[in-house]
């Protein structure tokens, strides 16, 4: 059908197709409630990415069983709140034990089958817009490397 893209779209009629999709890592930064609304905004953006809204998900978890209930609290208190004002209901979800944490949302969105947004429908002199500055993929890296400086993190998280 051409190249893969973002989500899953399946067409319910002639107005609407649902934009499926799953996403979720391992932890970005060090703060569990900045984590856990990053991995949120990034599966959100999945469906976003389609031309879509979204308005249902479920967490995705896998927690170190020794892992504080407080951090993962913070963790989906973070999802929660960035799916909160998005307009989208996380209607539960699952959560398995695992050595290392990992932390998203199944994301489920409408669009319009006429302004769906994929990959083979670009065109050069398409317009680009950027929702956040490039460079921040990098700078999450490094932290994971611990060669990232607070300001760039700083930047990353807040920006």
């Amino acid at each position: 059908m051409g190249e893969p893209d973002d989500a899953a779209v399946w067409q319910l009629d002639d107005e609407r197709a649902l934009v499926v999709t799953t996403d979720f890592f391992t932890p970005v930064v060090d703060d569990a409630y900045d984590y856990g609304a990053i991995a949120a905004a990034n599966a959100l953006s999945d469906v976003y990415a389609m031309g879509g809204r979204p308005f249902l998900a479920l967490n995705i978890a896998a927690m170190p069983p020794d892992l504080p209930t407080e951090v993962t609290s913070n963790i989906l208190h973070g999802g929660a709140d960035i799916a909160h004002q998005a307009g989208v209901v996380i209607a539960g979800g699952h959560t398995v034990q695992d050595k290392e944490p990992k932390y998203g949302l199944v994301v489920l969105g409408f669009v319009h089958p006429q302004h769906m947004l994929t990959k083979s429908r670009l065109h050069p002199g398409d317009l680009l817009v950027l929702s956040k500055p490039l460079g921040f993929g990098t700078t999450t890296t490094a932290l994971k490397r611990e060669q990232a400086s607070p300001a760039d993190v700083a930047e990353a998280v807040g920006g």
